[in-house]
C-alpha cells in the first residue's frame, strides 16, 4: 500500500495507541466511583474500591504461583462475586479465563480441562462431586482452589489445597497488573455445547471483549449506574460480556445463585433492578410463578433474550407483567449477542399481532459488529431482501471469535470466504432486518418441501394450554421426514394430541402440521435452550 503524507512520521507510540481491553473499565469505575456498590450477593455489599482490590489480589496471587500469559485458569462457579472477580483478575496476569458450564458431566469437563491445559481450577463446593470425577479422569493436574459461597448451605466436598479467600491473601491489592501486550491476546475460552462430537474451544480476545462490552451498554440503552440482575449464567459466553459491561457505567451486579421466581421478584423489587437477560425459560419462570411469589415491579424492567424468537403470547404476557422484552441474537463465536431487534417508535402504533411479528425478528447488527448478512454459502452472494429467500446468516467484524483452539480445520471452515458462517438459516427483510428460520440441521424437508420448525413452534405456542414446544424431524418412509411436536403443557392445563393437531391445521399449511404430538417435559441446557438433538433421538422411537 502506497504511503501518503498522513503515514509519514506519524507512527504509533504508547502515547497515542493502547490495546483495547475491558480490564480498564473496572480500573476507571474504582477510581471515579470507589464507594459505589458494585456487587450485591445476599447480605454482601461490595464497593468498586473493594471489587478492584480483590481482582488485583487474584491476579497477583496467580502470578506469584507462576501463572503467565497464555496459561488457562478454569473455573466452575455459580453467579457469585468470585466469578466476577475472575473476569478481571485472571486476565490481569495475562492468563485466559475458561468458565466451565456447571451442569455438564464429568467426561465433558475432563475433556475441557485437558484440551484447555488448565493450570488452575477454582471450584464452587456445590459442584465438587462432578468435578472430583472429572479430575480423576483428566490428564492435567491443575492447582485446585475451593470456593465456599456463604449463600450455598448444601453439602459439597472440598477438593483443593487452598480456599479461595486464603488464596486471595497471597496477592497484593495494589498489584501493578499490565495491559495485554497485544489486544489480539486471548482473554477467555468458551466451549460450545458439543452436541455432535467433542466441544470446540472458542477463543475471545481483549479487543472483541472490550468492544462487545461497550456495545452492550449502547444496545441496551444503559444509563449510568444500572442495576443488573444475574439470571444469565456467567459461564455462558462470559455472561454475554456483561461482567465487563457493567463496569463501563459503574452499575451494580446483583448476583443470583439460583434462578427461582421468588428470588428474582425479591431482587427486582428490593434492589430496583433495571436490566436482566435470559432464555425463554426465565420468562416462563417469571410469568408462571404463583401470585404469592410475585411482587410489583418498581418500574418497567428491560429484559433481553437471545434464544428462539419469543412467541407472540409470551411477549404480550411479559409486557403486561411490566417487562420490556428486546430480542437479541448471536452465538458463542460472536461473544454472545451481536444482533438486536432495534425497535422503531412507529411500530408502537401497530396492532398486537403486527408488533409481535416485528418483535420475533432477530434484527440488525450491533454497532460493534461491522457486517451482518444472509448469504448463499455456495456462491457467497447475498440473498434477495424479500423476506422469503433463505440463506445462511453470516457475520464479519471485531466481535467475531479469534478462532477454535487447536482446531485449524474447523476455524478455516467457519471463516471460509472471509465471513463467519453461523450455521443458522434465515431471510433478509426489505428493511435490512434478518429473521431466523432455522438451524441448517433443524429444517424439516418433507416430500421435498422445506418446513421451518420455528414457524410450527410459533403456532403451537399460541395454544392457550401450551407452555413450551419444540418441533423436530421424524424419519418417514413416504415423505422422507415429517414434523414431530414435543409439547410441555402449562400447570393445570390439559390438551389432547388431536386437539393440538386441529389447532395447527387452523394456523398452518397442511404439510406443515405435525404428524405426531408428544407431551413431555422438554430437555433443556443449563442456559434454558431446548436440546433438539435429544428430541430428534426421541422422535425416532415415536
Amino acid at each position: 500500500m502506497a504511503k501518503t503524507p498522513y503515514d509519514i512520521d506519524l507512527d504509533r507510540n504508547p502515547a497515542n495507541f493502547q490495546p483495547l481491553t475491558p480490564l480498564t473499565f473496572l480500573e476507571r469505575a474504582a477510581a471515579v466511583f470507589p464507594d459505589r456498590v458494585a456487587i450485591i450477593h445476599g447480605p454482601l455489599r461490595r464497593t468498586y474500591r473493594d471489587f478492584y482490590a480483590r481482582a488485583r489480589r487474584l491476579g497477583s496471587a496467580l502470578a506469584r504461583r507462576g501463572i503467565r500469559r497464555g496459561d488457562t485458569v478454569s473455573v466452575v462457579l455459580a453467579n457469585t462475586p468470585a466469578m466476577l472477580e475472575c473476569h478481571y483478575g485472571v486476565p490481569m496476569c495475562g492468563a485466559v479465563l475458561n468458565t466451565i458450564n456447571t451442569r455438564l458431566d464429568a467426561a465433558v469437563n475432563a475433556f475441557t480441562l485437558d484440551h484447555a491445559e488448565a493450570k488452575v481450577l477454582i471450584i464452587d463446593r456445590e459442584f465438587s462431586k462432578v468435578m472430583k470425577e472429572a479430575l480423576a479422569r483428566c490428564k492435567v493436574k491443575p492447582l485446585v482452589i475451593d470456593y465456599d459461597d456463604p449463600e450455598f448451605t448444601g453439602e459439597g466436598e472440598k477438593l483443593g489445597s487452598i480456599d479461595y479467600e486464603d488464596f486471595l491473601k497471597e496477592g497484593d491489592p495494589a498489584y501493578a497488573w499490565t495491559m495485554p501486550g497485544d489486544e489480539w491476546d486471548a482473554i477467555s475460552l468458551n466451549y460450545t455445547s458439543g452436541t455432535t462430537g467433542d466441544p470446540k474451544g472458542v477463543v475471545y480476545h481483549h479487543r472483541g471483549a472490550a468492544l462487545l462490552a461497550q456495545g452492550n451498554v449502547i444496545t441496551c440503552s444503559m444509563a449510568k449506574h444500572p442495576v443488573y440482575l444475574w439470571t444469565l449464567p456467567m459461564f455462558h459466553c462470559n455472561g454475554w460480556c456483561f461482567p465487563w459491561s457493567i463496569s463501563v457505567v459503574a452499575g451494580t451486579h446483583v448476583c443470583l445463585r439460583w434462578v427461582r421466581a421468588p428470588a428474582m421478584y425479591d431482587a427486582i423489587a428490593g434492589h430496583k433492578v433495571t436490566h436482566l437477560c435470559g432464555a425463554p425459560i426465565v420468562m416462563a419462570t417469571l410469568l408462571n410463578a404463583p401470585a404469592n411469589e410475585k411482587k410489583p415491579l418498581p418500574h418497567v424492567v428491560e429484559f433481553f433474550t437471545a434464544a428462539a424468537p419469543p412467541p407472540e403470547a409470551v411477549l404480550a404476557a411479559m409486557k403486561e407483567a411490566g417487562f420490556n422484552v428486546t430480542h437479541l441474537y448471536g452465538l458463542t463465536e460472536t461473544y454472545g449477542p451481536a444482533v438486536v431487534n432495534d425497535w422503531h417508535a412507529e411500530w408502537d402504533g401497530l396492532d398486537k399481532t403486527a408488533q409481535a411479528q416485528k418483535k420475533a425478528r432477530q434484527g440488525v447488527r450491533y454497532g460493534a459488529l461491522e457486517a451482518l448478512d444472509v448469504m448463499d454459502p455456495e456462491t457467497m452472494t447475498p440473498v434477495p431482501r424479500d423476506g422469503k429467500t433463505m440463506g445462511e446468516v453470516m457475520f464479519r467484524g471485531n466481535v467475531v471469535m479469534k478462532g477454535y483452539l487447536k482446531n485449524k480445520a474447523a476455524s478455516d471452515k467457519a471463516f471460509a470466504g472471509g465471513w463467519f458462517h453461523s450455521g443458522d438459516l434465515g431471510v433478509m427483510h426489505p428493511d435490512g432486518y434478518i429473521q431466523l428460520k432455522d438451524r441448517s440441521k433443524d429444517i424439516i424437508i418433507s416430500g421435498g418441501e422445506n418446513i421451518s420448525s420455528i414457524e410450527v413452534e410459533d403456532a403451537l405456542y399460541k395454544h392457550p394450554a401450551v407452555q413450551a414446544a419444540a418441533v423436530v424431524a421424524k424419519p418417514d418412509d413416504k415423505w422422507g421426514e415429517t414434523p414431530c411436536a414435543f409439547v410441555e403443557l402449562k400447570p393445570g392445563q390439559e390438551a389432547s394430541a388431536d386437539e393440538i393437531v386441529q389447532w395447527c391445521k387452523k394456523n398452518l399449511a397442511g404439510y406443515k402440521v405435525p404428524k405426531h404430538v408428544v407431551f413431555t417435559e422438554l430437555p433443556k441446557t443449563s442456559t434454558g435452550k431446548i436440546q433438539k438433538f435429544k428430541l430428534r433421538d426421541m422422535a425416532k422411537g415415536v
